[in-house]
């Protein structure tokens, strides 16, 4: 059986994107405006909706923060590389502001399909009190195939990398997908190199232990076996970009999975805006584009990197389990003795449910209870605990109080 490829995917985006800007500029034809039917509107509408949407599939967002308020004064922000490797840029937002800031944060930003300008909030909420960094992940589609494999083993050697380039004194924050391997990676420093150890780890919705209260996605890994997952949803970077060659996990693909998860509710939401635009109600820069702009945006995951996800986190259980190893060798979670960990879940999580989480600190048992902190925000979703209103208000001000007082 013939199955679709990379390059199949990509014409039938722009084919789908073609038929919607043909539709658009055919019927906003100033000759129908002579006829007073709705039709015209809502199909010159229909097509400048998808035409916008089909364009966000392969851009990535950019992160627009261009300043920062300060004790009433605006700053000027700045992105700067730190560090530039083949699969992550380590980038920080640096400021005109000349009054020293001692809070050091790292975000982790997750690597599972999009871009890690998903963390914007994030970054601009914390810009007032903290210097912040963020791991800028590149999609593989445009890392060329020379550049070799990357899966969780390198991922969690690249966070390594970057708490010894970022020590002392930082306060690590890893946002779903990656707080496994945070983990990891603080257990190695904590047993190989106690002198880079973060002043703290935070843990936001991640998959530490999936069974602790399986969801739709992260039982996902238990119903599919490996060899259907390769087969399926894998396949070579197409042609017009640097990653040739490449074996991918498309983020088209993610992109329809999550679709999915809540397809009455997308759907609705892009009915409303052809409904808005059509009346003139819609812009730009209106509650949905600034969304679906964000949301539609997604990166291409090398093929080893997703499936040792699916394999080793979710199906194998190696971190729950503190069976996880690099190289062939173990890393013991049970090393971290000395870093303050705190878990932050929401009730209406529904990608990483609570209690998956917060099964890091019954890994933890060689961690001081005094260490060990835990908030759960109640009616908070899986994008609430670290980009929306919960964020801003309730949780924001714990994590600073966190890092202020339970780390010293």
């Amino acid at each position: 059986m013939l199955l679709p490829t990379y390059d199949y995917f990509e014409n039938l985006r722009q084919y789908n994107k073609w038929v919607a800007s043909t539709t658009r500029a055919f019927w906003e034809n100033p000759l129908f405006g002579l006829y007073p039917s709705p039709i015209p509107s809502t199909l010159a509408a229909w097509g400048k909706v998808t035409e916008h949407s089909l364009s966000r599939i392969t851009s990535k967002p950019d992160w627009g923060i261009d300043s920062v308020i300060s004790d009433g004064i605006e700053y000027l922000v700045a992105l700067e590389t730190i560090k530039e490797l083949p699969f992550c840029n380590l980038i920080k937002f640096k400021s005109t502001r000349r009054k020293k800031i001692d809070r050091k944060v790292l975000i982790i930003a997750p690597m599972s399909g999009h871009y890690a300008t998903l963390t914007r909030n994030t970054v601009i909420s914390l810009l007032p009190n903290c210097d912040v960094y963020v791991t800028d992940w590149k999609n593989a589609r445009d890392v060329p195939f020379s550049a070799g494999k990357f899966d969780i083993e390198d991922f969690t050697k690249y966070l390594v990398d970057f708490f010894r380039d970022l020590s002392p004194d930082l306060n690590v924050m890893a946002v779903c997908q990656p707080a496994p391997l945070a983990l990891a990676a603080a257990a190695i420093t904590s047993e190989r190199f106690p002198e880079f150890n973060p002043k703290s780890l935070t843990l936001i919705g991640g998959p530490i232990d999936p069974d602790a209260n399986p969801t739709d996605v992260t039982d996902f890994g238990r119903r599919t076996s490996m060899e259907a997952l390769e087969s399926t949803v894998t396949m070579p970077v197409g042609l017009n970009y640097k990653g040739v060659g490449r074996e991918v996990y498309p983020g088209a693909i993610q992109l329809a999975s999550f679709m999915a998860m809540n397809q009455e509710t997308h759907s609705k939401a892009f009915i409303d805006q052809i409904e808005k635009e059509a009346v003139g109600q819609a812009s730009e820069y209106d509650r949905h584009n600034k969304f679906y702009d964000e949301y539609l945006a997604v990166m291409d995951m090398t093929a080893e990197f997703y499936l040792s996800t699916v394999d080793r986190i979710f199906k194998k259980r190696e971190i729950a389990k503190n069976e996880f190893s690099i190289d062939e060798q173990p890393v013991d979670l049970r090393k971290i003795t000395t870093i303050p960990t705190f878990i932050i879940e929401g009730t209406n999580d529904d990608i990483s449910a609570p209690g998956q989480c917060s099964a890091a600190l019954n890994i933890l048992n060689k961690l001081p209870k005094n260490m060990k902190f835990s908030h759960i925000q109640d009616g908070a979703g899986h994008y609430g605990i670290f980009s929306g209103k919960a964020w801003r208000t309730e949780i924001r001000p714990l994590f600073l109080e966190f890092i202020d007082n339970k780390c010293s």
